[in-house]
């Protein structure tokens, strides 16, 4: 019997189907993927996907429920969704200081208004006012003041001084936010990882309009540029060993030679073919389906399969 490899996903419309195209093409009838079906969730119950690529969960929790059910009656889920529900970028940050990435400096802000259902006194642990003077000297300005736990690029501030923070740190509501030095570079990628073995570095330009950020190329040139690529190759599995993640983009901003890790928390990132290119498309599915079907070759009916990052399992 063929296994089934399943692909969980909302508005996007070229890589879902691109990739069902592919594992069909490569499964050739041993395994075959669909868009992932449900009419019904039951408590334990085992839907039949061996595996499941996950694109959507973070937006709806019906869905994060659906795969937590399949992970724990023996489907592959990519990403693992127990890790991602727990996991945010502060954190991330230290885990990544701990092994030896390069990082902006960071510091974690309290939010701006108290959560529901607080009061003053939930509060009584913080000490007021925080220390402002070495938060600011150890960031420095610029900064850029985003959500410790974000994505999309939702919700993120240039501030040029302390008073720019303050004033658009008011309009974040309830968001706990972290300040972060801004890093000048000189070039900048962002770096798929499958399966925490597959890398693929692509020039990228965050500054540039969505559609455009990846028309772009490297300013790095030469032997500088190959030992550049090698460190961030090096640094990208790195990590992913460290958060468990199959299926992730890093990114780094290079300053002096030196890529530092700017965004590595990203267990659903784009890969539409309107904003990554016609080669960069190709190679997102390509690579994703070979992995959904290395991992539905391991697959037994029943057998709990979830993978973890050396953080969790204390191997770093």
């Amino acid at each position: 019997m063929a296994k089934k490899i399943g692909i969980l996903f909302g508005m996007e419309d070229t890589f879902p189907w691109a990739f069902i195209d592919k594992v069909n093409e490569l499964g050739k009838g041993e395994y075959i993927a669909e868009p992932v079906q449900i009419d019904k969730l039951e408590q334990g119950a085992d839907y039949g996907y061996a595996v499941i690529i996950d694109r959507i969960s973070q937006d709806v929790p019906f869905y994060r429920a659906y795969l937590k059910n399949a992970a724990v009656s023996g489907t592959y889920v990519i990403n693992n969704p127990f890790w991602w529900s727990a996991d945010e970028k502060f954190f991330n940050n230290a885990l990544m200081l701990k092994i030896g990435i390069p990082l902006p400096k960071t510091v974690l802000l309290p939010s701006y208004e108290r959560p529901t259902n607080t009061s003053e006194t939930s509060f009584r642990n913080l000490k007021f006012p925080h220390d402002w003077e070495y938060i600011f000297d150890y960031v420095g300005f610029p900064a850029y003041m985003k959500p410790h736990d974000g994505g999309g690029w939702r919700n993120v501030y240039r501030v040029e001084s302390p008073e720019d923070m303050w004033a658009k740190h008011a309009e974040t509501e309830q968001l706990v936010m972290m300040v972060q030095e801004e890093i000048v570079f000189e070039d900048y990628y962002r770096v798929y990882c499958l399966g925490r073995k597959y890398v693929h570095i692509m020039p990228y330009e965050p500054r540039n309009p969505h559609h455009l950020r990846y028309a772009t190329t490297h300013q790095t040139e030469g032997a500088a540029r190959e030992k550049l690529l090698k460190t961030i190759t090096d640094y990208t599995l790195k990590m992913n060993e460290a958060l468990g993640y199959d299926f992730n983009t890093v990114e780094f901003a290079v300053r002096d030679g030196i890529p530092y890790a700017i965004d590595f928390c990203n267990p659903a990132p784009d890969a539409d073919k309107n904003s990554v290119g016609e080669e960069n498309f190709a190679w997102i599915v390509e690579h994703s389906a070979k992995l959904a079907i290395e991992k539905a070759k391991d697959y037994k009916p029943g057998k709990v399969n979830i993978n973890w990052g050396k953080f969790v399992t204390n191997k770093l």
